[in-house]
């Protein structure tokens, strides 16, 4: 089972398959603001959802730090722009 996990010490979303890391997000903090630099999964994990979920939990734990979120990383930006229009 995959399980996602947020690492705030190391500004990152992990994406984990019995302990083994298939995927990342990254950003960067800076003051009052997260910037998702680079998103990434394992390309046998790859089309299963799992950079979406990565996306999605350093979003929400951006809420629960009262951050704002941008992306350098085109695969983050997009996700934010499709949640934002719906």
């Amino acid at each position: 089972m995959i399980e996602i996990k947020f690492d705030k010490d190391n500004n990152k979303a992990i994406a984990l398959d019995d302990n083994n890391e298939i995927g990342i997000c990254e950003f960067i903090e800076k003051e009052e603001q997260w910037n998702i630099v680079h998103t990434e999964v394992t390309n046998f994990y790859q089309g299963q959802g799992i950079a979406r979920k990565l996306v999605e939990c350093v979003l929400e734990n951006a809420k629960k730090y009262n951050k704002n979120v941008v992306a350098d990383c085109s695969y983050a930006k997009r996700v934010i722009e499709k949640m934002n229009n719906n």
